[in-house]
């Protein structure tokens, strides 16, 4: 979702910016690359309705073993129209069919969304293998679906986008404690709150640490907030785990979006940028052999206030335990959403399932539901 407002930014502010077809150039290598989407590429045109797979991973750099898995899955969908923008998130932790990916030497099977990114990032697949089988994967499970682009997002990379924006304006719509980012009452310095169990799970407080808590408002946020914000997913008022984390995500992009095509970022030449120069530190985006600038061109009608950001499954955890091992299973209604992304009937779709829609980053926060795990 950078690409898209900092595609924005870039032609809306070609006006105030000195050599903007040499900036173009510049950010075009920056951000773009090709092939990545394996079976699932739709041709390299985005004349029609364009779908894209956004990716959040969790990358051990440090430990080629471990490879990296897919932390956060979001599919766009943008209308032939070109005027509007749906987010959908799938929990990781969906259960799934992953078809076989021989360049990567796996052979197909059963397990959790996350994991084919994995698998297709093994034996030297690198990112590249690992969107492309995790693109195949997702187009299965939404009947065939086919993507003219995708994107691989690193939200710590966000930190210096959201840092040349000035922050962002966020409605925390649920009591979120961070097991990340505390404080020793003694000594006031920073430090990890919680201790851990072996699987990461956050068990007891460390003795004189107060964690950081963000309560429900509306409040600007600074670039540090909001990414350990997004990243919660254990100590949350609704106990809404993943659910929870994929809407906070899905509000915090389009925050960044409407922050970043504000008249105060965009009457500010040296800001945009600062900004520009961030967005290919947040983000890498196959373009599917489409440049560039077509792709700017297409999305210039997208305003942030038509970005519409849904929920899976209502929200809620639809779980189902197999041989000791808990999934998340789509409910019909989900997996109807992403039919409609097929046939670019999403807006119809959603108009007659209006409680998909969840809450804005940017309006006051419901009352907290008290639907748990």
């Amino acid at each position: 979702m950078s690409l898209i407002f900092g595609a924005s930014l870039l032609l809306i502010s070609g006006g105030v910016l000195v050599g903007g077809n040499l900036l173009l150039n510049h950010y075009s290598d920056q951000i773009t690359q090709d092939g990545g989407l394996g079976d699932a590429a739709a041709g390299a045109t985005i004349d029609g309705p364009i779908n894209l797979l956004l990716v959040g991973i969790d990358e051990r750099t440090n430990n080629v073993e471990m490879g990296a898995r897919a932390d956060s899955i979001i599919v766009a969908h943008i209308p032939a129209s070109h005027d509007a923008l749906y987010l959908v998130s799938i929990p990781r932790d969906t259960r799934v069919g992953i078809p076989a990916y021989p360049s990567s030497k796996y052979n197909g099977g059963t397990d959790k969304i996350n994991a084919a990114f994995q698998f297709g990032y093994q034996n030297s697949g690198g990112r590249k293998g690992g969107l492309g089988l995790l693109a195949n994967t997702v187009s299965a499970l939404a009947g065939g679906l086919k993507f003219n682009g995708a994107a691989i997002v690193n939200f710590d990379g966000f930190s210096g986008l959201v840092k040349a924006l000035g922050g962002v304006h966020m409605c925390v719509d649920e009591k979120v404690t961070s097991i990340h980012t505390g404080w020793n009452t003694k000594t006031g310095a920073e430090g990890v709150p919680y201790n851990f169990n072996a699987d990461g799970i956050p068990t007891s407080l460390k003795p004189n640490m107060r964690p950081m808590v963000y309560e429900v408002g509306c409040r600007d946020f600074a670039a540090w907030e909001a990414l350990d914000y997004v990243r919660q997913r254990d100590k949350m008022a609704n106990n809404d785990g993943d659910y929870g984390r994929q809407r906070h995500q899905q509000q915090f992009i389009k925050a960044m979006a409407k922050k970043a095509t504000s008249g105060g970022v965009l009457a500010n030449p040296i800001k945009v940028n600062e900004v520009l120069n961030q967005v290919g530190k947040a983000v890498t985006f196959y373009n599917n052999d489409v440049d560039l600038a077509d792709w700017i061109f297409t999305l210039k009608g997208i305003d942030p206030d038509g970005m519409v950001t849904l929920r899976t499954n209502n929200g809620q955890f639809n779980s189902e335990t197999i041989n000791g091992q808990s999934f998340e299973v789509l409910d019909q209604t989900a997996k109807d959403l992403l039919k409609a992304y097929s046939t670019d009937t999403v807006g119809q779709f959603v108009a007659s399932h209006p409680e998909m829609i969840s809450n804005d980053a940017s309006t006051p926060a419901q009352a907290p539901s008290t639907t748990g795990r």
